[in-house]
């Protein structure tokens, strides 16, 4: 078989694993959905559009997915009312699409990797440097949610393909690639944003190769005045194919200027905030991301991603000018905000892939030359040494999507032993949805809660005598647990909200930092002494966990200890007070 054959069937082994990982527990949680990013954002928004046009009125993420969501919205489901209709009444199915969109445009990624790799370094980079990517975790994990962390892949990847054919070829095509790939990245998600590097990088490194010998002053280069003016003409055209793919993108960013200023910077700050999450990280934003790169990426091709940087810069100083800054920059800028998750390194993921892939196939090559006949063995070793880690949590991630999740199962639950209409207290652990019986042919925003709700989030505290004061401004989500003293036990019972419903990923936040919130800790200790636990479940598998708090795994379900997702969750019956006995 042909080396381009061989490739081919290659890469369709890649991309089909890789599509099949990703579509694997796509249906996680519907039809309510859990992660508060995806059920405030994308989707929602897209919907939105049909009521109100296409301005989205929130910039505080790109709309760039938002946009490619109403178009398939539209088109899948009939638009208009057809689109509100079931967003109303079936929103899974509209999240079922979204998820498999965001999941295909993850396997897209993949092969655009694979042509990068394959542009600067051969086949066998570019397909091993695919393959990395295929199985691991973050970019697994976050294509199974509606999201624009793994579509931003896309048009970040184009742009360092045009990078590197600006870098080896200098042509005026290569240029506009890379602009358009850069104006859509950053339409989609604004740190991608860093892929400017690598371009301003390749442009460099063309203007120093369009130089040539002075003669009487040998040893220094001059520019050919021609070679000039068509690396400023197309480095002009990469500019502003950037500046009209993001505007057609974001076109409001400059119709509604104002309210896009306003939103971007009002992100800014609280990216930049200190932390202020109760049970965040405050090890440091740069240990957070390198911590991150183990599991999510992987400990053997983070590694082997810093050996490939060293080794370019020894080896070919053209291509390590245009991988390696990028990543140490983002790195040093993300790890400088005030606020850290995992998720927010996979722009520079396809970097760190062929990094790591360059590096393995310049080692096994090595390795072949002193011993030719372990060339298939030493393939297949370097192939398991990278990928092997990814694979493993990411087959088991697809296992624990699965099943079903523990707040569907505490909800079916109650459905069963918690009479309607009785009044209960809910943790901010799942959407205000759950109340209600969603693909029963009701309209959502219409039926009537199955439950009566305590008013949780706008319960403050009286700081004098510690009693609450249940009608004040709205407390945001994260803030809830500093709500909590154990008063408020009494006041349920004496106003007769007699279950309590609990979830790990509240209370978690609050034993994770107990001497920020104590008050929150003696409230949990007097509900379990006041009440009987008549449900329980666990998400780990029989005898694990439980796993300590932590705005990645519990929520991303990456330890082995997980046998389903979701939290820990417990509905407590009080006692006394108008609960009676219990």
């Amino acid at each position: 078989m042909s080396p381009r054959r061989w490739a081919w069937v290659g890469l369709a082994g890649v991309l089909g694993v890789g599509l099949g990982l990703r579509l694997w527990g796509i249906r996680q949680g519907l039809p309510y959905v859990y992660n508060v990013d995806e059920a405030d954002h994308f989707v929602p928004r897209a919907v939105e559009m049909f009521r109100h046009g296409l301005n989205p009125h929130y910039f505080a993420n790109p709309p760039a997915l938002t946009y490619l969501l109403h178009v398939l919205f539209d088109v899948w489901f009939g638009g208009g009312r057809s689109v509100e209709h079931i967003y109303a009444r079936t929103p899974g199915d509209m999240y079922t699409l979204a998820r498999v969109t965001c999941a295909l445009l993850g396997t897209v990624a993949l092969w655009e990797l694979y042509l990068l790799g394959s542009r600067l370094f051969g086949r066998r980079v570019g397909l091993l440097a695919s393959a990395i990517e295929s199985v691991a975790f973050l970019p697994v994990f976050y294509s199974r949610l509606a999201l624009n962390d793994v579509p931003t892949l896309v048009p970040l990847t184009l742009s360092l393909i045009g990078a590197a054919g600006v870098l080896l070829r200098g042509r005026r095509r290569d240029y506009l690639i890379a602009g358009v790939g850069l104006g859509l990245a950053c339409a989609t998600k604004y740190t991608a944003g860093i892929v400017l590097v690598p371009l301003i990088a390749a442009v460099v490194m063309r203007w120093r190769h369009a130089g040539r010998e002075d003669e009487q002053r040998p040893g220094q280069r001059t520019l050919r005045p021609a070679a000039l003016r068509s690396i400023l003409a197309a480095s002009a055209a990469a500019a502003l194919a950037a500046l009209l793919a993001f505007l057609i993108a974001n076109p409001y960013s400059l119709l509604d200027y104002h309210s896009f200023h306003q939103e971007l910077v009002h992100q800014s700050s609280l990216t930049s905030e200190a932390q202020g999450k109760l049970g965040a990280p405050k090890s440091g934003g740069l240990i957070y991301y390198l911590w991150s790169l183990a599991w999510g990426l992987g400990w053997v091709p983070a590694l082997a991603a810093l050996g490939g940087a060293v080794l370019l810069c020894v080896r070919d100083r053209r291509s390590a000018w245009l991988l390696v800054p990028a990543p140490l920059l983002f790195l040093a800028f993300m790890g400088s905000q005030g606020r850290y998750f995992g998720r927010w390194l996979l722009p520079i993921f396809p970097i760190m892939c062929l990094l790591a892939a360059y590096f393995a196939a310049r080692l096994a090559e090595r390795l072949a030359v002193r011993a030719p006949r372990m060339r298939p063995a030493l393939i297949v070793l370097v192939l398991a040494a990278l990928c092997a880690q990814g694979a493993l949590y990411s087959v088991h991630s697809g296992l624990v999507l699965s099943r079903a999740d523990t707040r569907n199962l505490t909800r079916n639950w109650m459905v069963a032993h918690v009479p309607a209409g009785s009044a209960i207290v809910l943790e901010p652990v799942v959407p205000n949805e759950w109340l209600t019986d969603i693909g029963h042919g009701v309209r959502i925003s219409a039926a009537e809660p199955r439950w009566l709700k305590y008013p949780a989030l706008r319960v403050r505290l009286n700081p004098s005598t510690g009693t609450p004061e249940p009608h004040g401004p709205k407390v945001r989500e994260e803030d809830y647990e500093r709500t909590l003293g154990p008063a408020l036990v009494d006041y349920y019972r004496r106003h007769g909200y007699c279950w309590v419903v609990s979830g790990s990923s509240e209370s978690g936040r609050a034993f994770a930092d107990p001497q920020a919130v104590p008050a929150a800790i003696a409230y949990y200790r007097a509900l379990s002494q006041s009440s009987h636990v008549v449900y329980h479940v666990s998400p780990y598998s029989r005898g694990q966990g439980p796993v300590p708090f932590g705005f990645d795994w519990t929520f991303d379900y990456y330890p082995l200890a997980y046998h389903r997702p979701g939290p820990e969750m417990t509905v407590y019956r009080l006692i006394g007070g108008r609960c009676g006995a219990g």
